[in-house]
């Protein structure tokens, strides 16, 4: 007979990162998704010294960290160092990062609404605002739950006396233009170009696309690589009144959008969808393997800008495993979905632009997916 206290050595105990979380005293949003994280409510991280939140959305599950700071108008937030390395897309605001490591020269970058740019380990950070009237709020994106649950251990991520592996020569350099690289050895979907650097000016604006071929809607994408780094993100824009494939992944991707107005579908296998609104500045997370799908219901092309987990998390390892099982054709989706679409278009005054071919033949390609 199994005794009580051996049962309670089985029940499920929160993550490592979990308990720390809570005991920073600063507002944790648990659900599908932010509406708008440029203006949910913060609270003071007294051990930081600024206003910040913790978003622990569904579809994370204890992989990736997304955080909120928030950088007062015309202020400063205290210098800071973090042993792992830190993604940040500038929600709204524009402000100054400058960073160093223990010793060395401090190098300064500036950055404004919808930048992206890395924070590499083991280097002083100190943020900025270079504007008077509003404070600025970024967005973090790292892998803290993982590596809490290896060290269990807090006081070894944060500033520590660790010096980095890797040398940050200048600013110039670090933070230069990012720079195209053809032959993307990961064989990941169905895109063959990187774009690999540490600084991406303007998300809402980046205009070096190529075609996302198999995804629908005519949607082009950039695919970033981060210099050193295993992680990776992409964005994707489509065009107004079109949506684009479901599909399915690993979790922990953590979805911005720089622009546009529409909607999302998340769904388990056979069960229940959750529906997300979206624009600007609104932050979602596909639970790990729901089907997804999103939505256009704007005039302008809508974007979506997606922070990937570790390689080893994303349900993409390896060139010959069969996906077909991971995305739905447009002729094979739930009817339900062509007629939320139309009528979300419909109370604005609108009607879809998708092709009707599509949805009949297997084998339609849009344009810019033809050879």
């Amino acid at each position: 007979m199994t005794t009580g206290q051996s049962q309670a050595n089985y029940i499920r105990t929160p993550q490592f990162y979990d308990n720390w979380m809570e005991a920073q005293g600063i507002p944790i949003y648990r659900d599908y998704y932010i509406e708008d994280g440029r203006t949910i409510e913060l609270g003071y991280w007294k051990e930081r010294e600024h206003n910040a939140a913790f978003l622990q959305l569904a579809g994370q599950e204890g992989v990736s960290e997304a955080r909120i700071t928030e950088v007062p108008a015309g202020g400063t937030i205290k210098p800071f160092k973090m042993t792992l390395e830190d993604i940040v897309y500038v929600l709204s605001g524009r402000g100054v990062a400058t960073v160093w490591k223990d010793g060395g020269e401090k190098h300064s970058f500036e950055w404004t609404d919808h930048a992206m740019f890395r924070i590499p380990g083991n280097y002083w950070v100190e943020y900025a605002s270079m504007s008077g009237g509003e404070p600025a709020r970024l967005l973090h994106y790292n892998n803290m739950p993982i590596a809490m649950s290896a060290a269990k251990d807090a006081s070894i991520f944060f500033n520590t006396p660790l010096q980095p592996q890797e040398e940050l020569v200048s600013s110039d350099e670090f933070y230069s233009d990012a720079l195209a690289v053809d032959n993307d050895p990961s064989g990941r979907g169905q895109v063959r170009q990187y774009w690999v650097g540490n600084f991406f000016p303007d998300m809402r604006a980046w205009d070096r696309l190529v075609p996302f071929k198999g995804r629908g809607a005519g949607g082009t994408t950039v695919f970033v690589q981060y210099p050193g780094s295993e992680l990776t993100a992409h964005m994707s824009v489509f065009p107004a009144k079109t949506y684009k494939k479901g599909h399915r992944h690993g979790p922990a991707y953590v979805i911005v959008i720089p622009a546009g107005e529409g909607f999302s579908v998340m769904w388990p296998e056979g069960k229940e969808k959750v529906y997300v609104p979206w624009h600007e500045g609104s932050i979602f997370v596909p639970p790990n393997r729901w089907f997804h799908q999103h939505f256009n219901v704007g005039e302008e092309p809508g974007r979506y800008l997606a922070f990937h987990p570790l390689p080893q998390f994303t349900g993409f390892m390896g060139e010959k495993i069969d996906r077909s099982g991971d995305q739905f054709e447009y002729h094979q989706e739930d009817p339900e979905i062509r007629e939320r679409f139309e009528a979300e278009l419909a109370k604005r005054g609108l009607q879809s632009e998708m092709p009707p071919e599509c949805y009949s033949n297997p084998d339609y390609k849009f344009e810019n997916e033809k050879d």
